[in-house]
């Protein structure tokens, strides 16, 4: 069935605080269209905009099979099978599975109109899709990842990376780094800067008044006692202490191997781990497709889907959903607190 298209020339109204959530579909090639399509046919998204190519998500919901009508932004959805779509042009047509180079500076546009938007108060919040760093790299531009670009272009100084389940929220102090890169990475103000960060942001996007917060050690039992490294104590207990001082609650430096246990997490609100396979392994196995990538310490609001771009499911109209709901469910949350 083809889709429809209206059109509305009016531009939106910034006047009032926004609810608006904007989407930024990610690769191309990857399932990043899709699920915003499959979860538009199930729900009414009249608070978000999708920024992608509009003749991609044309083609990609013509090849999954549901009836879509395509709304120009800002025109919002009333009924499920309809998706605000504001028109970021692709350089070349797309083939699912196939990323090409040359649409990465359409990509990186998305990224770019999602933060303008939300720093002048068009948008309450950005959602991203899956994006494929290798491409991005393969077309000159030194990208990491999500968190570090979004931070940059805010001018942030120290983004947390935070992913969050029903069950766990494990933060990182370091994030897209080589492992060989982590220990020089971590200092005291690293530790002091991000703790600080997750102590206000709990309370302010989380509404929670005194966040609780585990700290993972580095090495293998925290250094046991110095024998196994001494960045525990030359560096990480030093500013647990300086933290505390300031009436912070932060627990540790705990072993990442017991750390993951009832005994701890029962009282926990969040674990901070020291690098980026310390935590998120636990938290994967525990909710992969039903977790949420939240980006502390911005000035704005963005979440994420905690899974890849998945070539070999675009397409095909069996992307699990699970992450992306749960991301814009915490997306709404976060703008219902700021917004009240």
């Amino acid at each position: 069935m083809p889709l429809l298209l209206k059109t509305i020339l009016s531009p939106p109204n910034v006047t009032e605080p926004s609810n608006i959530i904007a989407y930024t579909a990610g690769e191309p090639a990857g399932i990043g269209p899709d699920i915003i399509l499959q979860l538009a046919a199930q729900s009414v998204l009249e608070d978000v905009v999708c920024i992608a190519d509009r003749e991609l998500l044309t083609s990609r919901a013509e090849a999954m099979g549901p009836s879509m009508a395509l709304l120009d932004y800002p025109q919002r959805p009333a009924t499920a099978g309809e998706l605000s779509v504001l028109h970021q042009p692709l350089a070349k047509q797309v083939r699912a599975g196939e990323p090409q180079v040359d649409n990465v500076p359409a990509v990186l546009a998305s990224l770019d109109r999602a933060v303008d938007g939300c720093l002048t108060g068009e948008f309450a919040a950005m959602l991203t899709g899956p994006l494929h760093k290798g491409i991005i790299n393969q077309a000159g531009v030194a990208f990491s990842g999500h968190t570090e670009y979004i931070a940059q272009r805010t001018k942030s100084t120290q983004p947390v990376m935070l992913l969050a389940c029903d069950d766990l929220r494990v933060a990182l102090a370091t994030t897209h780094l080589p492992l060989s890169a982590v220990s020089g990475a971590i200092s005291e103000q690293v530790i002091c800067s991000v703790c600080r960060i997750l102590h206000a942001d709990l309370r302010d996007k989380y509404a929670i008044k005194s966040p609780r917060i585990l700290v993972c050690g580095l090495n293998p039992h925290a250094g046991e006692g110095g024998h196994l490294g001494r960045e525990e104590i030359e560096i990480i207990e030093p500013a647990l202490e300086k933290l505390r001082a300031e009436g912070i609650q932060v627990i540790g430096p705990l072993p990442a191997d017991t750390l993951f246990t009832p005994r701890y997490l029962e009282n926990a609100d969040v674990v901070l781990t020291m690098y980026h396979d310390q935590g998120l392994p636990v938290l994967k196995a525990l909710a992969f497709g039903r977790a949420a990538n939240i980006t502390l310490g911005l000035p704005i609001i963005r979440t994420s889907v905690d899974h890849g771009t998945a070539f070999d499911l675009a397409g095909s109209g069996s992307a699990d959903i699970g992450s992306l709901q749960t991301a814009l469910r915490a997306a709404r949350d976060m703008v219902k607190r700021a917004n009240a």
